[in-house]
C-alpha cells in the first residue's frame, strides 16, 4: 500500500485494497475517506469495520472539487478524531483528490492553508495540492470554513 502519514491523525495515500485494511486498523484508523469518482470503497469484512465514506469527485480542471463534499468529508474527519480515531483520504495516486481532502482536514483543525498544502507536499512526494486546478478549492474551503460561511454541525457516522 502506498501511503504516508501526515499528521498524528491523518494519513494520504492511493486505494487501499482489502487485504490493507488490518494494516490501516492498526495504525488507528477508523475512517476511510475516498475521493475517486468510479471506484466505489470495498466494505471491510472485519467484525468492527473500517468506516467508509464515498465522496465521488473527478480529478479535472473541469469539474471542480465540491466544496459541500469537502465540507461533509471534514466534518466526518473531525468527529472520527475526536473520537480517538484516524482518517485515511485517498484518491487513485494519492496526487490531487486525496491531498485536497487532507489540506482541508488540517485547515478545519486549525492549520494555515498553505501551511497545510505545505506540509502534504513535504510528507507525500507524490502530493501536488498547488495544482492549478486544486489550489484554489483548497483556498475556497479555506476562506469559507473560517468566515463561518460553512455550518459546523457534528457529523454523525
Amino acid at each position: 500500500m502506498d501511503f504516508s502519514h501526515i499528521t498524528d491523525d491523518l494519513f494520504i495515500g492511493t486505494t487501499p485494497s482489502l487485504n490493507d485494511y488490518d494494516q490501516l486498523r492498526e495504525l488507528g484508523v477508523r475512517l476511510i475517506i475516498n475521493m475517486r469518482f468510479s471506484s466505489a470503497p470495498k466494505p471491510d469484512p472485519h467484525q468492527l469495520p473500517i468506516k467508509m465514506l464515498w465522496l465521488q469527485s473527478i480529478d479535472s480542471p473541469f469539474f471542480p472539487l465540491s466544496i459541500p463534499k469537502l465540507v461533509f468529508g471534514v466534518q466526518a474527519a473531525l468527529v472520527t478524531i475526536r473520537n480517538g480515531g484516524k482518517v485515511y483520504a485517498h484518491c487513485a495516486y494519492g496526487r490531487h483528490r486525496g491531498p485536497a481532502m487532507g489540506a482541508c482536514i488540517l485547515i478545519a483543525q486549525g492549520y494555515d492553508p498553505h501551511a497545510a498544502m505545505e506540509l502534504i507536499a513535504a510528507r507525500r512526494s507524490v502530493a501536488n495540492p498547488f495544482a492549478f486546478h486544486i489550489r484554489p478549492r483548497i483556498l475556497k474551503f479555506a476562506k469559507e470554513w473560517n468566515v463561518g460561511r460553512i455550518a459546523n454541525p457534528p457529523y454523525m457516522i
